[in-house]
């Protein structure tokens, strides 16, 4: 069996994001998104199923709208899960949540990169990577995390920080790029 972009994007190679498969999929999550975004606050049952319809593995997330994401099955979430207003997750590799991680307005995270070279950009190609989030995180507004990017349980992330390289449990990090502010 031929291997897919899928599978190349699975197993951390680089892959062309603009295949047929790829692509719906990417369509069917912002339908989803979309709809989340248009509920009403009262519409908290709905907005569950879409979430969980949405999600690989989730357990009570809470997310104000709006939200958006690139294909929703690559994010997991822990107990107690909230994201505030405008969260935007690239999940094209795994974005994995711990329990009581909270996200202010705002934070972005990405798992995936283009190549330097502008004619690989113009062929599609991407390439992406894990981000985990470990227990207790808290990851202040506007916060941007990084391809790769690891951070330890009981971490804060400052409001604008952009998080470029693992964060040890139990810091705070601030600044562009973060760097470590002390241990809490």
């Amino acid at each position: 069996m031929p291997i897919t972009e899928k599978d190349r994007r699975q197993q951390g190679l680089e892959y062309n994001a603009n295949t047929k498969e790829l692509r719906r999929e990417r369509m069917q999550a912002k339908s989803i998104c979309h709809a989340f975004n248009q509920l009403g606050p009262k519409d908290i049952s709905a907005r569950s199923k879409l979430l969980f319809s949405l999600f690989k593995q989730s357990k009570n997330p809470w997310l104000e709208p709006p939200f958006n994401c690139d294909y929703g099955y690559n994010i997991s979430t822990g107990e107690n899960f909230y994201a505030n207003h405008g969260v935007v997750i690239l999940d094209a590799a795994a974005v994995t949540f711990g329990d009581n991680v909270l996200l202010g307005p705002g934070v972005n995270i990405a798992t995936v990169s283009h190549p330097l070279n502008a004619e690989r950009r113009q062929q599609g190609l991407e390439i992406a990577r894990p981000v985990t989030l470990g227990n207790n995180v808290w990851v202040g507004m506007g916060a941007q995390i990084l391809p790769g990017v690891s951070i330890g349980d009981n971490a804060v992330i400052a409001a604008g920080a952009v998080v470029n390289k693992d964060v040890a449990a139990g810091v705070l990090v601030a600044g562009v790029p973060a760097r470590v502010m002390r241990e809490i």
